[in-house]
């Protein structure tokens, strides 16, 4: 049975590193989907806390992970992420279920934040990559519509 990673964050399309895209292309894109839980600003990437009996939704997309064993090793060095020792690694990957865009579940590998975070860098909405556009337009300097000539 082939098994399935939930992305929320840097693994998603358009943003994964150069040095991952030849994990990622062994990915099968599955579509979008969301799972219950909070989102975090961590700054240079975002990490979820699952919780179940929220209200809120981690949104993202799933991939069909390669029988190869590799991929996912790779991908949990990446998220700082030791099954050896749990405790110590930033990242952990959980089993969650997501719900897809038409509705269906699926039980998917998702790697969630393992440290203590801020309520002040929750994501509202849930969605990383409509964050991050949130973000850089507040960063533009405004331009000066009345031109380059002194004021008069």
């Amino acid at each position: 049975m082939p098994e399935h990673l939930f992305v929320y964050g840097t693994l998603r399309p358009g943003m994964a590193p150069r040095r991952l895209a030849h994990l990622m292309k062994k990915m099968r894109y599955m579509g979008r989907g969301s799972t219950p839980g909070r989102l975090y600003d961590l700054d240079a990437y975002p990490g979820a806390v699952l919780d179940p009996d929220c209200d809120t939704e981690i949104k993202g997309e799933v991939f069909q992970l390669p029988d190869d064993g590799e991929t996912l090793a790779a991908l949990d060095t990446y998220e700082g992420f030791d099954a050896r020792y749990p405790a110590s690694s930033l990242f952990v990957r959980r089993r969650c279920r997501v719900t897809l865009k038409d509705d269906s579940k699926l039980v998917c590998w998702i790697y969630v934040y393992n440290w203590q975070v801020s309520p002040e860098g929750l994501i509202r909405g849930g969605d990383y990559l409509w964050h991050k556009k949130l973000k850089s337009l507040r960063r533009r300097p405004e331009k000066d519509v009345r031109g380059s000539g002194s004021e008069s």
